[in-house]
């Protein structure tokens, strides 16, 4: 296991590597192996480490946005009458406690990670700091954004858009259970087409659900690409940071 302290000399860029800092959103059911399941399962984050550490090996300057609605989600305790901040901030804690779990992971695989929250909790992780956080990726440290964005009312997708946009990756990856974005649920609809490329403004108009309406404006104004793909498609991410056309690609419409 690497020790928390560890200071290891980060890979050099692979030859051919497109995107050389990313920013990777996974939902909370990746750490649960259950679409709609509950908890943490040490194989599905085995698993989700093992392509983390893949992607790392290519010299990838690489943060991570787990969601934690394998543990809660504040709309669902909202529903149920509860306060809404409450509930947000319940959820924020669910993201923690999933990225603690996957830090455990990686470092274990002999990758050394940090984790940084909105939301102070010293005596487990890092608070925010922007500089900081990029000094860690120059040192080839995975670092692990937890807590969204520290408010209420505000999705981990806004969380994952808001943290690219302020460590200058290159791309925002949203990794999902499905190949890319469908004009309709490919589950239900065997005749569903995907979409190779969506503006924002298509995807906004079309109120497409894969990402929040607040993340992907965040993104048009900023001029930040999203690529949406399938998680558990062996080597998905090594071939979107490769450069290979995987998913759907989200954008500003030029070339």
């Amino acid at each position: 296991m690497v020790r928390s302290n560890s200071s290891i000399a980060p890979p050099p860029p692979a030859p051919g590597l497109t995107h050389r800092r990313i920013l990777l959103k996974i939902s909370g059911e990746a750490l649960c192996a259950a679409e709609g399941g509950f908890g943490i399962e040490p194989v599905a984050v085995g698993q989700v480490a093992d392509e983390l550490v893949e992607v790392h090996k290519l010299g990838v300057q690489m943060a991570v946005v787990a969601g934690g609605g394998n543990i809660f989600r504040g709309l669902k305790g909202a529903a149920s009458g509860m306060d809404r901040t409450t509930g947000d901030h319940i959820g924020m804690l669910a993201t923690v406690v999933n990225a603690l779990a996957l830090q455990d992971a990686l470092e274990k695989r002999g990758v050394a990670t940090r984790v940084q929250t909105a939301i102070e909790i010293r005596a487990v992780a890092e608070p925010y700091i922007r500089r900081r956080a990029v000094r860690h990726l120059e040192k080839g440290r995975i670092v692990l954004f937890a807590a969204g964005t520290g408010n209420p009312y505000f999705s981990t997708d806004t969380a994952a858009a808001l943290r690219a946009m302020e460590i200058g990756a290159a791309l925002l990856c949203k990794a999902t259970k499905v190949s890319g974005v469908y004009d309709r649920d490919p589950k239900q609809h065997a005749d569903a087409t995907m979409f190779k490329r969506l503006t924002y403004d298509q995807f906004l108009r079309d109120r497409i659900g894969v990402m929040d309406a607040t993340a992907i404006s965040l993104c048009r104004d900023n001029r930040m690409r999203v690529r949406v793909f399938a998680l558990h498609e062996p080597g998905s991410i090594r071939r979107v940071i490769m450069g290979e056309d995987v998913g759907t690609e989200i954008h500003d419409g030029s070339a």
